[in-house]
């Protein structure tokens, strides 16, 4: 295990079970990820635990003896909080839970978390709560020993505290926010059909650059910061072009490998932009060592929404690129 130093507040261990056989470099690479998602979300990230299975256990997803030797590393480092970089299904999160006595949660649920965090919009608060509430229905008869471990990093806000509710109540409220939604959908579709200009959206990996990029051509003044998910609300300005042309550049909610489909569905309403451009401007950060498999999740997830307009490929800190020859190779590779 990798140790660090020890600091007040969510305490947390990151848990990385690779399947089957796994890329060793794709699993590195969502490690090390998953320590900035934590990070993003507050915790401080003491160390991360790994193994390597046929399958997952279906009690626990990691074997008995890799548990053992979970509970000793959070006795060792005071740890409160175990993060997954696998989804477990709601008896595993229960299971662990009881059996080492610290809060778990999962690579979705900490996704969800973030996006809890970042959501300023009325509109973005509305689809992180239904995501939210649609995962915590399904969990309600296991997850309710959670409220041992209340606070922190969790399932908590935008809207009602999640596990002070029953199942019923919750899905009373997914009804209010779908038709919420569908609203919100009606009056963009409104504006859109009412639109002069074309429309060219930015799309690709958190953190690529999209904001700074919408700053760059259109002084938006977009907020633009250096962590996963630093805004999740649509922005769209003009942008100005030769001969006196204007299209409307639009900055969408940027995504990452394993984006919870229940988040893809309700945020359906954002990501209908994307649907709606005439261009998709794919933004990729040519400083990572990974670009290649984040713009196959953006592939991915652009064919998942059912986004099949003409678009353009950008690489977007190339000054940045490890080496001349990697860059080389990228823009070879993505001709």
């Amino acid at each position: 295990m990798k140790n660090m130093p020890a600091a007040a507040g969510e305490r947390a261990l990151l848990i990385q079970v690779s399947i089957g056989r796994q890329d060793k470099t794709s699993a590195s690479d969502s490690l090390a990820e998953l320590e900035r998602l934590a990070e993003t979300a507050g915790a401080l990230v003491l160390g991360n635990i790994t193994q390597r299975r046929e399958r997952p256990h279906a009690a626990f997803f990691i074997g008995e003896g890799k548990l053992a030797e979970i509970q000793l590393a959070c006795r060792e480092a005071q740890a409160n909080l175990l993060i997954f970089d696998n989804n477990l299904s709601p008896i595993q999160v229960n299971n662990l839970d009881l059996a080492i006595g610290v809060k778990v949660i999962d690579r979705t649920e900490l996704i969800l978390q973030i996006f809890a965090r970042r959501a300023r919009s009325a509109e973005a608060q509305i689809q992180v709560e239904l995501a939210q509430l649609q995962y915590l229905a399904s969990r309600v008869p296991v997850s309710a020993k959670q409220q041992r471990f209340q606070g922190g990093i969790g399932m908590r806000g935008p809207g009602e505290s999640p596990f002070q509710l029953r199942r019923a109540p919750m899905l009373a409220r997914i009804t209010v926010l779908k038709k919420k939604l569908r609203a919100i959908q009606k009056r963009r579709r409104q504006t859109r059909d009412r639109r002069r200009w074309p429309v060219v959206c930015l799309v690709g990996y958190t953190n690529a650059g999209k904001s700074t990029l919408l700053n760059a051509l259109t002084d938006a003044q977009a907020y633009v910061d250096d962590r996963l998910f630093a805004t999740l609300d649509t922005k769209s300005r003009l942008m100005f072009l030769p001969q006196r042309r204007e299209v409307m550049l639009t900055d969408t909610v940027g995504f990452i490998r394993q984006l919870p489909h229940g988040l893809v569905a309700s945020f359906r309403a954002t990501l209908e932009e994307i649907n709606a451009a005439d261009l998709l401007l794919i933004v990729a950060d040519a400083s990572q060592a990974y670009v290649n498999e984040q713009l196959a999740v953006v592939r991915s997830t652009l064919a998942e929404i059912g986004a099949e307009q003409p678009a353009l490929l950008l690489f977007n800190k190339a000054d940045r690129a490890p080496a001349q020859a990697a860059l080389a190779q990228l823009l070879r590779a993505h001709p």
